[in-house]
């Protein structure tokens, strides 16, 4: 996925919350809705774009669905990001 749409997807409050709940373990999309005082449909159309941004992935298991990051966008970005930082022996 396009690096500006994965920036823009992690713009919102909420789904960057969402990545935080997710960093420890994965969760099912009730348990994840569980953290939020939104309605199902709304937690639902966040955890679609976060997938559309291949930043979590998704694993059915029976009756439940459960989301878990993909560290692997998560190191595009970094390496993105890194080209920006000062480079050793530069002077500011």
């Amino acid at each position: 996925m396009a690096l500006n749409t994965t920036f823009k997807v992690i713009a919102d409050p909420v789904r960057r919350q969402i990545l935080e709940d997710l960093r420890q373990n994965r969760q099912s999309a009730g348990e994840i809705a569980a953290h939020f005082k939104l309605s199902n449909a709304t937690v639902s159309y966040h955890l679609k774009l976060l997938k559309q941004a291949g930043l979590v992935t998704v694993t059915k298991e029976k009756n439940y669905v459960y989301y878990e990051l993909n560290a692997s966008v998560f190191e595009e970005m970094l390496t993105w990001l890194y080209r920006f930082s000062p480079k050793q022996g530069d002077e500011k």
